[in-house]
Protein backbone atom coordinates (compact mmCIF):
# COMPACT_ATOMS: atom_id res chain seq x y z
CA UNK A 1 0.00 0.00 0.00
CA UNK A 2 1.40 3.31 -1.05
CA UNK A 3 2.37 5.55 1.74
CA UNK A 4 3.71 8.92 0.12
CA UNK A 5 4.27 9.62 -3.70
CA UNK A 6 6.76 12.32 -5.07
CA UNK A 7 5.69 14.25 -8.29
CA UNK A 8 7.94 16.52 -10.50
CA UNK A 9 9.12 17.86 -7.46
CA UNK A 10 11.53 20.88 -7.91
CA UNK A 11 13.28 23.15 -5.11
CA UNK A 12 15.78 26.05 -5.81
CA UNK A 13 17.18 28.07 -2.86
CA UNK A 14 17.66 31.43 -2.34
CA UNK A 15 21.33 31.74 -3.39
CA UNK A 16 20.15 29.99 -6.77
CA UNK A 17 20.92 25.98 -6.20
CA UNK A 18 18.58 24.19 -7.76
CA UNK A 19 18.82 21.24 -6.32
CA UNK A 20 15.62 19.29 -7.67
CA UNK A 21 14.26 19.28 -10.79
CA UNK A 22 11.64 16.61 -11.64
CA UNK A 23 11.97 14.03 -8.74
CA UNK A 24 9.32 11.48 -8.73
CA UNK A 25 8.96 8.44 -6.73
CA UNK A 26 6.74 6.21 -4.63
CA UNK A 27 7.32 4.76 -1.02
CA UNK A 28 4.86 1.63 -0.43
CA UNK A 29 4.63 0.93 3.47
CA UNK A 30 7.14 -0.94 5.09
CA UNK A 31 9.85 -0.38 1.94
CA UNK A 32 13.20 0.26 3.33
CA UNK A 33 14.30 2.45 0.34
CA UNK A 34 17.75 4.01 -0.02
CA UNK A 35 18.30 7.41 -1.96
CA UNK A 36 21.79 7.29 -3.40
CA UNK A 37 23.81 9.67 -5.33
CA UNK A 38 27.17 11.82 -5.55
CA UNK A 39 27.67 14.72 -2.55
CA UNK A 40 25.35 17.88 -3.83
CA UNK A 41 22.53 15.96 -5.23
CA UNK A 42 19.75 16.46 -3.26
CA UNK A 43 19.14 13.34 -1.11
CA UNK A 44 18.84 15.93 1.91
CA UNK A 45 16.98 17.94 -0.01
CA UNK A 46 14.39 15.12 -0.48
CA UNK A 47 14.44 13.91 3.35
CA UNK A 48 13.31 18.02 4.38
CA UNK A 49 10.43 17.81 1.93
CA UNK A 50 8.82 14.61 2.87
CA UNK A 51 9.61 15.67 6.70
CA UNK A 52 7.71 18.51 5.92
CA UNK A 53 11.34 20.92 7.18
CA UNK A 54 11.07 22.65 4.08
CA UNK A 55 8.17 23.06 0.73
CA UNK A 56 8.80 22.41 -2.47
CA UNK A 57 8.77 24.81 -5.42
CA UNK A 58 6.83 23.49 -7.83
CA UNK A 59 5.59 19.49 -7.86
CA UNK A 60 3.46 17.65 -4.94
CA UNK A 61 4.25 15.39 -2.10
CA UNK A 62 1.23 13.21 -1.74
CA UNK A 63 0.77 11.25 1.35
CA UNK A 64 -2.24 8.55 0.96
CA UNK A 65 -3.66 9.29 4.15
CA UNK A 66 -2.55 11.47 6.51
CA UNK A 67 1.28 12.30 7.26
CA UNK A 68 2.17 9.47 9.88
CA UNK A 69 4.11 9.69 12.95
CA UNK A 70 7.83 10.90 11.72
CA UNK A 71 11.19 10.44 13.49
CA UNK A 72 14.53 12.18 11.84
CA UNK A 73 17.87 10.73 12.49
CA UNK A 74 20.41 13.45 11.53
CA UNK A 75 24.18 12.82 9.83
CA UNK A 76 25.47 14.00 13.43
CA UNK A 77 23.61 12.93 16.62
CA UNK A 78 22.81 16.32 17.30
CA UNK A 79 22.16 16.14 21.04
CA UNK A 80 22.01 18.37 23.75
CA UNK A 81 25.83 18.41 25.33
CA UNK A 82 24.31 19.51 29.14
CA UNK A 83 21.82 16.48 29.26
CA UNK A 84 22.30 12.80 30.18
CA UNK A 85 21.16 9.91 27.48
CA UNK A 86 17.76 9.44 28.84
CA UNK A 87 16.63 13.35 28.76
CA UNK A 88 18.71 13.55 25.23
CA UNK A 89 16.08 10.24 24.02
CA UNK A 90 12.86 12.22 26.06
CA UNK A 91 13.30 15.28 23.88
CA UNK A 92 10.46 14.57 21.31
CA UNK A 93 7.91 13.26 24.31
CA UNK A 94 8.84 16.26 26.14
CA UNK A 95 7.76 18.89 23.08
CA UNK A 96 4.61 16.74 23.05
CA UNK A 97 4.11 17.61 26.58
CA UNK A 98 4.04 13.60 26.64
CA UNK A 99 3.89 13.17 31.07
CA UNK A 100 7.49 12.90 32.73
CA UNK A 101 7.18 9.44 34.25
CA UNK A 102 5.37 8.09 30.77
CA UNK A 103 8.77 9.96 28.91
CA UNK A 104 10.72 8.36 30.87
CA UNK A 105 9.39 4.54 30.82
CA UNK A 106 9.27 5.28 26.99
CA UNK A 107 13.36 6.87 26.42
CA UNK A 108 14.76 4.00 28.72
CA UNK A 109 12.84 1.23 26.49
CA UNK A 110 13.85 3.32 23.53
CA UNK A 111 17.48 3.15 24.83
CA UNK A 112 17.43 -0.83 26.19
CA UNK A 113 16.84 -1.10 22.81
CA UNK A 114 19.62 0.41 21.14
CA UNK A 115 21.81 -1.36 23.67
CA UNK A 116 22.06 1.33 26.03
CA UNK A 117 20.84 -0.20 29.45
CA UNK A 118 22.75 0.67 32.50
CA UNK A 119 23.64 4.14 30.42
CA UNK A 120 20.69 6.32 30.80
CA UNK A 121 22.72 8.90 33.05
CA UNK A 122 25.83 9.21 30.99
CA UNK A 123 26.39 12.57 29.21
CA UNK A 124 27.68 12.79 25.38
CA UNK A 125 31.21 13.38 26.56
CA UNK A 126 31.03 10.05 28.24
CA UNK A 127 29.64 7.96 25.20
CA UNK A 128 31.57 7.03 21.86
CA UNK A 129 30.40 8.01 18.44
CA UNK A 130 28.68 4.77 18.12
CA UNK A 131 26.91 5.68 21.29
CA UNK A 132 26.07 8.42 20.49
CA UNK A 133 23.81 7.68 17.29
CA UNK A 134 22.30 4.89 18.98
CA UNK A 135 20.96 7.70 21.36
CA UNK A 136 19.91 9.21 17.91
CA UNK A 137 17.46 6.66 17.07
CA UNK A 138 16.51 5.91 20.31
CA UNK A 139 15.04 9.28 20.10
CA UNK A 140 13.78 8.77 17.33
CA UNK A 141 12.05 5.93 18.38
CA UNK A 142 10.82 6.86 21.31
CA UNK A 143 7.75 8.80 19.76
CA UNK A 144 6.93 4.96 18.37
CA UNK A 145 7.73 6.67 14.81
CA UNK A 146 5.38 4.59 11.80
CA UNK A 147 8.04 6.57 8.89
CA UNK A 148 11.83 7.02 9.92
CA UNK A 149 13.85 9.36 8.11
CA UNK A 150 17.53 9.06 8.24
CA UNK A 151 20.02 11.00 6.37
CA UNK A 152 23.54 9.54 6.42
CA UNK A 153 23.11 8.49 9.82
CA UNK A 154 26.16 6.47 10.22
CA UNK A 155 28.33 7.83 7.43
CA UNK A 156 31.57 8.97 10.38
CA UNK A 157 31.50 5.88 12.02
CA UNK A 158 33.97 3.21 11.48
CA UNK A 159 32.80 -0.04 9.68
CA UNK A 160 33.12 -2.54 12.30
CA UNK A 161 30.66 -0.07 14.55
CA UNK A 162 28.52 0.65 10.97
CA UNK A 163 27.50 -2.77 10.43
CA UNK A 164 26.37 -3.77 13.68
CA UNK A 165 23.84 -0.45 13.98
CA UNK A 166 22.92 -1.38 10.15
CA UNK A 167 21.69 -5.06 11.37
CA UNK A 168 20.29 -3.48 14.73
CA UNK A 169 18.57 -0.65 12.31
CA UNK A 170 17.03 -3.58 10.04
CA UNK A 171 15.95 -5.32 13.05
CA UNK A 172 14.31 -2.81 14.73
CA UNK A 173 12.05 -2.21 11.18
CA UNK A 174 11.07 -4.94 10.81
CA UNK A 175 9.58 -5.84 14.67
CA UNK A 176 7.93 -2.33 14.35
CA UNK A 177 6.62 -2.65 10.86
CA UNK A 178 8.51 1.21 10.22
CA UNK A 179 8.87 2.17 6.61
CA UNK A 180 12.36 3.72 6.47
CA UNK A 181 13.67 6.18 4.11
CA UNK A 182 17.58 6.29 4.17
CA UNK A 183 19.90 8.69 2.76
CA UNK A 184 23.77 7.19 1.83
CA UNK A 185 26.56 7.18 -0.33
CA UNK A 186 27.64 3.91 0.05
CA UNK A 187 26.68 1.55 -2.13
CA UNK A 188 27.56 -1.23 0.27
CA UNK A 189 25.03 0.13 2.66
CA UNK A 190 22.43 0.38 -0.08
CA UNK A 191 22.79 -2.95 -1.09
CA UNK A 192 22.61 -4.46 2.65
CA UNK A 193 19.95 -2.27 3.87
CA UNK A 194 17.36 -1.59 1.17
CA UNK A 195 14.19 -3.21 -0.57
CA UNK A 196 14.90 -0.60 -3.18
CA UNK A 197 17.59 1.72 -4.10
CA UNK A 198 16.91 5.25 -5.68
CA UNK A 199 19.63 6.14 -7.75
CA UNK A 200 19.93 10.03 -7.72
CA UNK A 201 21.44 12.03 -10.95
CA UNK A 202 24.16 14.77 -9.85
CA UNK A 203 22.61 18.00 -9.52
CA UNK A 204 19.72 19.04 -9.87
CA UNK A 205 18.66 15.52 -8.28
CA UNK A 206 15.98 13.56 -9.90
CA UNK A 207 15.77 9.39 -10.42
CA UNK A 208 17.70 7.45 -12.80
CA UNK A 209 17.79 4.38 -11.66
CA UNK A 210 15.25 2.03 -9.56
CA UNK A 211 16.93 -1.21 -8.03
CA UNK A 212 14.57 -3.62 -6.03
CA UNK A 213 16.73 -5.97 -3.96
CA UNK A 214 16.03 -8.55 -0.91
CA UNK A 215 16.83 -6.31 2.34
CA UNK A 216 19.61 -7.91 4.39
CA UNK A 217 20.58 -9.09 6.71
CA UNK A 218 22.99 -10.93 4.45
CA UNK A 219 26.48 -12.53 4.45
CA UNK A 220 28.62 -9.42 3.05
CA UNK A 221 30.85 -12.08 1.85
CA UNK A 222 28.38 -14.18 -0.66
CA UNK A 223 28.44 -13.94 -4.11
CA UNK A 224 24.72 -12.64 -4.20
CA UNK A 225 25.59 -9.78 -1.91
CA UNK A 226 28.40 -9.30 -4.66
CA UNK A 227 25.70 -9.04 -7.30
CA UNK A 228 23.50 -6.95 -5.64
CA UNK A 229 26.27 -4.54 -4.80
CA UNK A 230 26.97 -4.44 -8.09
CA UNK A 231 23.95 -3.63 -9.89
CA UNK A 232 23.50 -0.74 -7.32
CA UNK A 233 27.09 0.54 -8.32
CA UNK A 234 26.55 -0.36 -11.95
CA UNK A 235 23.33 2.56 -11.66
CA UNK A 236 25.41 4.82 -10.22
CA UNK A 237 28.28 5.21 -12.47
CA UNK A 238 25.93 5.52 -15.41
CA UNK A 239 24.02 8.25 -13.38
CA UNK A 240 26.98 9.97 -12.88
Amino acid sequence: MSLLTLRQVGKRFDNGTEALSGLSFSVDQGDFVSLLGPSGCGKSTALRLIAGLIAPDYGDVVWQTERPETGFVFQEPTLMPWADALTNARLPLDLKHVPRGEGNDRAAAALARMGLSGFESAYPRELSGGMKMRVSIARALASKPKLLLMDEPFAALDEITRAGLNDDLLALAREDGITVIFVTHSVMESAYLSSRVLVMSPRPGRITAEIALTPGPHDRLSQEFAQAQARVAAALLEAA
